[in-house]
């Protein structure tokens, strides 16, 4: 495995556009604080989060072709259950349901972020600093609220034995030191 430098070069070769390179690096905190709460490897699960989706200017975010082409692209870049895991986060590509802790940690840890931005948007100071869990919790059951946030991705959480309440925490307390570089 490389640095996250190197990592990071990477995904923006691949990605122009600032919010998706906001996605990424939040994704990649979260993925880090998942990674620390089972005991698992922290920097080969935030280098998933980071470039889990790295091929998506390059597929334009087709569902049947995302991830299995950034998969392709980083084969030589990660192991295998990385490799994976990014695979899975997208499982309209794969036709497979998602199966071990990495692929439902990535899939509802970067799923979680777009709800926690849209939160943040609503408060008056736009900040993460602000959003509180009961907030992202409210939201989760208001479904045109971020409308093409999945939420039941989200909630597969539960299937890592991680409560909703829990792992909005989570996420949370790892976005807010990096809020600023995020643009919140």
């Amino acid at each position: 495995m490389n640095t996250r430098s190197y990592y990071l070069d990477l995904l923006k070769k691949n990605i122009s556009n600032p919010k998706m390179i906001a996605h990424s690096i939040a994704s990649e905190a979260v993925l880090r604080a998942l990674a620390r709460k089972f005991g698992e490897d922290e920097d080969l699960w935030s280098y998933a989060g980071l470039l889990h989706d790295i091929d998506v200017e390059i597929t334009n975010a087709d569902s049947k072709k995302h991830a299995l082409v950034g998969a392709e692209m980083l084969a030589n870049e990660l192991p295998a259950d990385a490799i994976d895991a990014i695979k899975m986060h997208n499982e309209h590509a794969t036709g497979l349901p998602r199966t071990t802790r990495f692929q439902f940690a990535l899939a509802a840890g970067e799923t979680i972020t777009g709800l926690i931005f849209a939160t943040a948007l609503v408060y008056p100071d736009k900040k993460i600093e602000s959003v509180k869990v009961k907030s992202v919790t409210k939201r989760m059951k208001e479904k045109l609220f971020a409308a093409t946030v999945n939420r039941e991705t989200i909630l597969e959480c539960e299937k890592i034995g991680i409560s909703i309440d829990e792992f909005v925490e989570i996420a949370l307390s790892a976005l807010r030191p990096i809020a600023s570089e995020l643009g919140f």
